[in-house]
C-alpha cells in the first residue's frame, strides 16, 4: 500500500478508536443519575399516624412506613430520612419533641435536596380543640344549629394569625437556613369536612349542621396561612383545596382520604388513611415536577 494511503487508513482508524473511547467513557456519566437526598419533616399528617404498617424505629411518633414521604421516596428512588412525628408542632422543628426524639431540622443538612412537611395544625391545639369542642357542642345540640361557631366565633382564627403564622415562618426559615439550595415543599391539609352543611355527616363527624362549614372555613384559614408562610420563605406550597374536595371524612370508604371521628378504619381518627397519603404524595410530586 502506498505510504500516503497507509497514512490515511491509520488516521481514520485512530479517529474511530478515539470516538469509541469517548463514547464508552461518556456512557457512565449519562447512565448515572444522582439520587435525591430527601428529608421528611412534619406532624401526624406527614407521619400517617394510624396507618399500617407502623415504623418501629420511633414508636412515640406513631409513624407509618406507608406515609406520603415513603411513597414519594419510592417513586423517585430518593434517599429518605423520615423524622415525621405525630403531634408535632412548629416548635418541634427546632426543639426536641420527646426525650430521644431530636429536633426535626437536625435531619436537614447542606446536602439535602428535598424537604417536605405538613405542620401548623397542632399549634394552639387548632385541630384537636376545634374538633373536640365542635363535636361536643354538636352532640349536645343534637346536630342542630351552629353552637360551636356561636360560642367560639373567631377565636380559633385569631390564634392562627397571632401565633401559628409567625411560628410557621420561624420554622420554615430554620429549614431554609440549613439547606439553602434544597427544594422545600410545604403541604396544605386535605379537607376534613365538606364546604357546605351536610346532615348525613353527623353520623361520622358529630358536628352540628351549621358547624360543618365553620370547621371547613377554619381549615381554609389555616391553609391560607401555611401558604403565605411557605411563599414568604421560598418554599413550594402544595395545594389540596381542589383535589381533596369530595374526599373528606364524611365520604364513604374508598372515596374519603380522611378518616372520620366515628366508625372509621384507622386507630387515629380525623387523619389521612393510606389512600389519602398516596394522593398527598401524588399531588406533591406533581407540584414539584418529580416522579
Amino acid at each position: 500500500m502506498p505510504v500516503p494511503a497507509l497514512r490515511r487508513v491509520l488516521a481514520a482508524t485512530s479517529a474511530a478508536v478515539g470516538a469509541l473511547v469517548l463514547g464508552l467513557t461518556a456512557v457512565p456519566a449519562q447512565a448515572t443519575t444522582a439520587r435525591l437526598d430527601y428529608a421528611a419533616l412534619g406532624d401526624s399528617y406527614s407521619a400517617a399516624s394510624g396507618v399500617l404498617p407502623v415504623d418501629l424505629s420511633s414508636p412515640l411518633c406513631l409513624r407509618s412506613t406507608a406515609n406520603y414521604p415513603h411513597v414519594i421516596a419510592s417513586r423517585t428512588a430518593a434517599r429518605l430520612t423520615d423524622v415525621t412525628c405525630g403531634a408535632a408542632q412548629t416548635k418541634d422543628v427546632t426543639e426536641a419533641q420527646y426525650p430521644g426524639v431530636a429536633p426535626q431540622a437536625d435531619a436537614v443538612t447542606a446536602d439535602t435536596d428535598l424537604v417536605t412537611l405538613t405542620i401548623g395544625g397542632n399549634d394552639n391545639g387548632t385541630f384537636i380543640n376545634a374538633v373536640t369542642a365542635c363535636g361536643t357542642a354538636g352532640v349536645l345540640s343534637g346536630g342542630q344549629g351552629s353552637p360551636c361557631k356561636d360560642k367560639y366565633g373567631t377565636s380559633f382564627d385569631d390564634q392562627i394569625d397571632t401565633d401559628t403564622y409567625p411560628a410557621l415562618r420561624t420554622a420554615l426559615g430554620s429549614v431554609r437556613a440549613k439547606a439553602p439550595h434544597a427544594r422545600v415543599a410545604v403541604l396544605g391539609y386535605p379537607w376534613i369536612t365538606p364546604a357546605t352543611a351536610d346532615p348525613s355527616c353527623f353520623a361520622r363527624l358529630p358536628l352540628a349542621t351549621g358547624d360543618v362549614p365553620y370547621v371547613h372555613s377554619l381549615q381554609a384559614h389555616l391553609n391560607a396561612v401555611v401558604r403565605r408562610a411557605a411563599e414568604e420563605t421560598g418554599a413550594t406550597y402544595v395545594d389540596f383545596s381542589a383535589v381533596s374536595a369530595g374526599h373528606d371524612a364524611c365520604q364513604a370508604v374508598g372515596t374519603r382520604w380522611i378518616e372520620p371521628l366515628l366508625f372509621g378504619q384507622n386507630v387515629v381518627p380525623v387523619h389521612p388513611n393510606a389512600l389519602g397519603e398516596r394522593r398527598m404524595a401524588e399531588q406533591t410530586l406533581s407540584a414539584l415536577g418529580l416522579g
